[in-house]
């Protein structure tokens, strides 16, 4: 089959759930640079109403510098044509029936024209609250599954999940669709979504009804989403209930195509719209800032496990391609992995290695101007060393702080306290962590790549240029965190 995306993009409308996050501006730039004949782009972003939604667009997509390329190819009055005539905003959540899209008539006019959806809105915090995650991840892919299913003419859904839905295994990972029956706990008692939904429900209300503080009812619905996930082997909230609206997806998709993007850590663009470009700080990238600024003294992470990341660009480059590919395609359900493990690995190691030549050189400025010195990270390869270690190193000197604040209780300032929230704080971030640091899976991505040498053939036979390059064989590591990923953190991020 022929893959050619910008033919494909040609007089499609598009919804695209999630519209403000990092990786959906970046697929929808890419769509309106490189196909400015799209037909529409209903862009689904939470607010009141439409005046919102449309500020909300413009200050948290439109604005950004990601569209500094189109818009100096454009110019300010043909860009703010194009998304006149090309961007409707769309007020509503993901996490209510009809995605919250209130107007009527809106609803029905999107129902007529979308032929693709794609759906990007996501909460992905570790330790999300039980329902918010239940809502957005889990029941909020059903909605827009059941959206889907309401449009005349829709061609796919593409939902975007992640790698990391595979839990803890370890091994070479397939791209292979969950089936919900085959779910089982250590019990041997087999995954039933709606019981989750009912036991998190029953939870919420045994907390209203004792007249719980919201900060309680926030702290007892994190616990909970944590003790379910791992009682049925995932490591957090986030991948749990994102697995389980995977499961929802391919349980009632019946005969709409369906198509799961699983991307790994994703990072800044690469080369698309321009290098380095990221918008705050993404799973790994907190741990080299943190080192940047001299307040990394210790980790725990096993320097020779591989820390699978991909660029931006090369996912929303796999989102389109496999759009194109699969759109009317009768029985669809495919998954791709877009990561980098497999073809192209790199280590926490090499990673740290080339953070401490970057910071040597270009080292960053404290508070009071003084140039940062770092020094090379000690690395633990096990939870029970760092518990050790952090024991010696800091809990049991913190006893004889805790000592010196009885005696002389009318000392400026609970510094025993202030130490003591810091120490929970950093075990509380490696916990959360430790499942990504350690993993010792790599993720099969034949299809992904079977994909790319498809749309790469077709590139080269009409235009000599790859406009939807997604293979991961081209990132040179050592260049592209020195020279771009680092360097785009200290420039979009730090200066911000």
């Amino acid at each position: 089959m022929e893959l050619n995306c910008v033919q494909f993009l040609r007089n499609k409308t598009i919804l695209v759930t999630g519209a403000t996050g990092f990786l959906a501006k970046v697929f929808v730039e890419k769509i309106l640079r490189v196909q400015p004949n799209v037909k529409k782009l209903y862009l689904l972003v939470r607010a009141s109403d439409n005046e919102a939604a449309t500020k909300r667009l413009r200050a948290e997509v439109f604005e950004k510098e990601l569209f500094k390329v189109l818009r100096q190819n454009l110019g300010d009055e043909k860009l703010n044509t194009l998304w006149y005539e090309k961007v409707v905003s769309v007020p509503g959540d993901i996490a209510t029936d009809q995605l919250g899209i209130n107007d009527s008539q809106l609803r029905e006019r999107m129902q007529k024209e979308i032929d693709i959806v794609v759906n990007v809105a996501a909460t992905t915090n570790f330790d999300e609250r039980y329902d918010v995650g239940l809502g957005i991840n889990t029941f909020g892919a059903l909605n827009v599954l059941n959206f889907a299913k309401k449009c005349v003419k829709v061609q796919l859904l593409l939902h975007v999940s992640t790698a990391y839905v595979c839990g803890e295994k370890p091994g070479l990972i397939p791209e292979k669709p969950f089936i919900m029956e085959e779910i089982r706990n250590e019990n041997g008692h087999q995954l039933d979504i709606n019981l989750e939904r009912e036991l998190m429900k029953q939870r919420l209300k045994e907390l209203n009804e004792q007249d719980c503080s919201e900060e309680d009812i926030t702290l007892s619905m994190k616990e909970l989403g944590m003790e379910r996930a791992k009682l049925h082997g995932w490591p957090n909230t986030y991948v749990f209930t994102k697995s389980m609206g995977e499961m929802l997806l391919g349980k009632h998709k019946e005969n709409l195509p369906l198509v799961i993007i699983r991307p790994t850590m994703i990072t800044s663009t690469l080369s698309e719209p321009f290098p380095g470009w990221i918008e705050g700080l993404r799973t790994v990238d907190s741990v080299i800032i943190a080192y940047g600024k001299g307040v990394l003294k210790c980790f725990l992470v096993d320097v020779n496990s591989v820390c699978d990341m991909i660029p931006v660009d090369m996912v929303a480059n796999a989102m389109i391609t496999a759009a194109a590919k699969h759109a009317g395609g009768s029985g669809v359900h495919m998954v791709y992995h877009v990561g980098s493990s497999h073809q192209n690995p790199v280590t926490f190691g090499e990673i740290h290695e080339i953070a401490v030549r970057y910071f040597t050189k270009n080292p960053l400025r404290s508070r009071n101007g003084s140039l940062i010195t770092v020094s090379k990270v000690r690395f633990i390869p096990t939870m029970a060393l760092f518990s050790l270690y952090m024991t010696l190193r800091y809990k049991l000197p913190l006893q004889l702080l805790k000592l010196v604040d009885i005696i002389y209780p009318w000392r400026n300032g609970d510094k025993y306290g202030d130490k003591n929230r810091k120490i929970e704080l950093v075990m509380r971030l490696v916990e959360l962590y430790e499942p990504y640091v350690l993993f010792k899976g790599i993720f099969d991505d034949r299809n992904t790549k079977s994909l790319c040498a498809n749309q790469k053939e077709e590139e080269i036979k009409n235009t000599e240029k790859l406009m939807f390059d997604f293979d991961p064989k081209g990132i040179n590591w050592g260049d592209y965190l020195t020279n771009i990923h680092i360097s785009g953190l200290v420039t979009h991020v730090l200066k911000k």
